[in-house]
């Protein structure tokens, strides 16, 4: 480990992110660091994704793209280790404050509760508005039901891959091991598409992402299966048959289990077919409750996401005070 304290760094950056979340000045002022690793997967798309190269220059050019970032991006978080352990006793805040930014629970929370809101100030026009802004399917296409599910599946999936996975890796390797977890997650959803200009080049990326995200996909449906047997309006027993059911029937190999957790628990049924842009996608439905959901199931996510993440914040509080020995 580059930092031997990585379950106090985890619980210090999970409550440093729930309390201040990334604040809107400093965004505008330097940017963020998911930016700031998009920019660099974007000029190394520009230099190295050929169109006229064949199908295996093409894979093997985007190998080496990923290769390029992930270096890049781990040297620059080693140079942060290094800098912040030259405070001594307190490089524990600077880490913190720095893996933060790596971390969404508050804006997660934010975004989704905005489709809430949209959809009970605004009716579907609200609602098709705020969730545009957090998913990628064509909003014109989604009634007031299609709208709240896709809220809550955006809620259940970014909280898998947004903030169990980089606090999962920054766990269990501190700053080094998040910031790349982050870098390999922003490539496939840059790159990792199967569309003509990325089936080659962002293979590796989009497998690798597969691969990194496998853990807490399946931590997160626990997570959520908990906080379900926690909350009176949800049903943990559900959620469980539905993970064993219906998880594996997704077209993602990781985002159906929490989507099957929250869709078990609630009382719904999510995903199943979609359309992004002009494409439908065939997909599994989640769970076997309503598919016509409401606002009010929106908060009701939300209220579990909730418990969910104070679960989290357990586990990391745990795993503190056995690192430290107490």
């Amino acid at each position: 480990m580059i930092f031997p304290d990585t379950l106090p760094l985890l619980l210090a950056a999970l409550l440093i992110e729930a309390a201040l979340g990334y604040p809107a000045r400093l965004y505008a002022w330097i940017g963020h660091p998911v930016t700031w690793i998009g920019a660099l997967i974007a000029s190394l798309d520009r230099g190295l994704n050929r169109e006229s190269a064949a199908f295996a220059a093409r894979r093997l050019a985007g190998i080496v793209a990923l290769a390029i970032l992930l270096s890049v991006t781990l040297a620059a978080s080693l140079a942060l280790v290094w800098l912040c352990r030259l405070a001594g006793a307190f490089a524990l805040l600077p880490l913190a404050l720095l893996a933060s930014t790596l971390l969404a629970q508050r804006s997660l929370y934010e975004h989704v509760a905005a489709v809430a809101e949209g959809l009970e100030n605004g009716g579907l026009p609200g609602g098709r508005k705020a969730v545009s802004m957090i998913v990628g399917r064509d909003p014109e296409s989604l009634d007031e039901a299609g709208v709240a599910r896709a809220a809550v599946e955006s809620l259940s999936e970014n909280f898998s891959d947004g903030i169990v996975a980089p606090a999962f890796w920054l766990g269990a390797s501190g700053l080094p091991g998040a910031v790349l977890y982050k870098a390999i997650n922003t490539a496939d959803s840059m790159i990792g598409h199967k569309s003509p200009r990325y089936l080659a080049f962002g293979w590796a990326a989009a497998r690798l992402d597969d691969l990194v995200n496998l853990p807490a996909s399946r931590l997160t449906a626990l997570l959520l299966i908990v906080a379900a047997a926690l909350d009176r309006q949800a049903d943990a027993s559900a959620a469980w048959r539905a993970v064993r059911r219906d998880a594996r029937r997704h077209r993602s190999p990781n985002a159906g289990w929490p989507e099957a957790a929250m869709a078990g628990a609630l009382g719904l049924r999510l995903a199943g077919p979609r359309v992004y842009g002009a494409v439908r996608v065939e997909d599994g439905w989640m769970g076997d409750g309503r598919a016509e959901a409401t606002a009010a199931d929106i908060r009701r996510a939300l209220a579990l996401y909730h418990r969910a993440c104070l679960l989290l914040w357990g586990l990391a509080g745990l795993g503190s005070l056995a690192a430290i020995g107490l």
